[in-house]
């Protein structure tokens, strides 16, 4: 009689990070949409998406939201909500001249950067801003002082930087980059400009530190980390470079659909996490998706507790 060989079932441990998906900012910008839809008459237009990534802007559409690149896809006289990246002075100016009725959704912490930035020019400095090119939160940061601002990316621009007066130079960051690498880029500007000044207080946000602490507390004990989020959420990506530079690997999912089996060929300890604008129930999609491969344990790790609220701006509030 033949004997039938049954393949034991691989025995995986997932470490949740915590904190993880939404941060207060973002459930701000999310609920002011909400808010605006709620008491709109007619069509309310998001100018860019409300957060970076593509599940909450689809849930947003189908509440009747319009998402646009720019305000001259905005009809003059209607509704339209900035997003939580925040916008330069220009497209504030532009919408009033337009009669648009407008809802900010910017974050309190991007608001933060931009009157760093304008007082920093205004004393006649020249402000160096840590970024990203073409990230909507830098384009708006720049916008506050463009004739006293330059961008750099990466410690190594720092040598090309050309200013009026070395003795007057100041820093500011986009507020969800890799702290790690912000380090390094501050590093570089004191040794070039050792008066440099900076803000009273990192720029990088709780949330994006928070969620880079909770994912190397998984990561170095994980055989594979995943993170949920979208491609082009700034956060999110930096979780998967901050996995992998701790040495393990790391892939960034925008939902459970993505999750290839092949990497968890091997995998028993599987670190899960998720940037600031994903919603948590693809977390839990995710979770659901693994058990699909076997039997799972899971294990939260928390590094820090979150607790902050941000008021709602005064045109959506009760």
């Amino acid at each position: 009689m033949a004997t039938v060989q049954v393949q034991a079932q691989v025995q995986r441990t997932v470490l949740l990070a915590a904190p993880r998906s939404f941060c207060a900012g973002v459930e701000r910008a999310i609920e002011v949409v909400e808010r605006t839809l709620a008491g709109a008459d007619r069509p309310v237009y998001v100018r860019k998406q409300i957060v970076h990534n593509r599940h909450v802007v689809a849930d947003l559409e189908t509440r009747g939201a319009v998402f646009v690149e720019e305000l001259d896809e905005v009809p003059d006289g209607a509704t339209v909500v900035f997003s939580a990246h925040g916008v330069a002075p220009q497209v504030r100016a532009d919408a009033s001249a337009r009669g648009l009725r407008v809802v900010d959704a910017t974050c309190p912490l991007v608001t933060k950067v931009h009157a760093e930035a304008r007082r920093f020019a205004g004393r006649g400095d020249t402000v160096v801003l840590v970024g990203h090119a073409g990230h909507e939160e830098v384009d708006g940061t720049l916008g506050e002082a463009p004739d006293r601002m330059v961008l750099v990316e990466s410690a190594a621009d720092v040598a090309a930087l050309r200013v009026d007066d070395p003795g007057r130079v100041s820093y500011l960051t986009q507020t969800t980059l890799a702290v790690d690498e912000v380090g390094e880029v501050v590093d570089a500007l004191r040794d070039r400009f050792p008066a440099l000044r900076g803000p009273g207080s990192d720029d990088i946000c709780y949330a994006t530190t928070n969620r880079q602490e909770a994912v190397a507390a998984v990561a170095r004990d994980a055989d594979l980390v995943l993170v949920v989020g979208s491609a082009n959420s700034s956060n999110s990506v930096r979780l998967v470079e901050l996995a992998r530079r701790l040495g393990t690997p790391a892939h960034l999912i925008d939902d459970a659909s993505e999750l290839d089996p092949a990497w968890l060929a091997g995998a028993r300890v599987i670190g899960l996490s998720a940037g600031a604008s994903a919603p948590p129930r693809l977390v839990e999609e995710v979770i659901a998706a693994l058990r699909e491969h076997g039997p799972l344990t899971v294990r939260e790790r928390r590094v820090a507790a979150e607790h902050q609220q941000f008021a709602l701006p005064s045109t959506v509030r009760p």
